[in-house]
């Protein structure tokens, strides 16, 4: 089962916020809520940039002695 705080959640999380505001933004500006748009523009920018995938761990080489 997948942890609550690995990055790849956290990045399907962010992605989906950013979408979300990205439609609140569209709408906002539909129904003419110019300010409101701002806002959520504003809460989009302002989101950190997404995580980074964690680096595949390198194959065990066996030894032969």
């Amino acid at each position: 089962m997948p942890k609550a705080n690995d990055p790849d959640n956290e990045s399907v999380d962010r992605a989906a916020l950013r979408l979300m505001l990205n439609y609140v933004e569209a709408e906002c500006l539909r129904i003419g809520a110019t300010e409101a748009a701002r806002h959520a523009a504003l809460a989009a920018a302002m989101m950190p940039p997404p995580v980074p995938p964690a680096p595949l761990p390198l194959p065990r080489r066996s030894r032969m002695h």
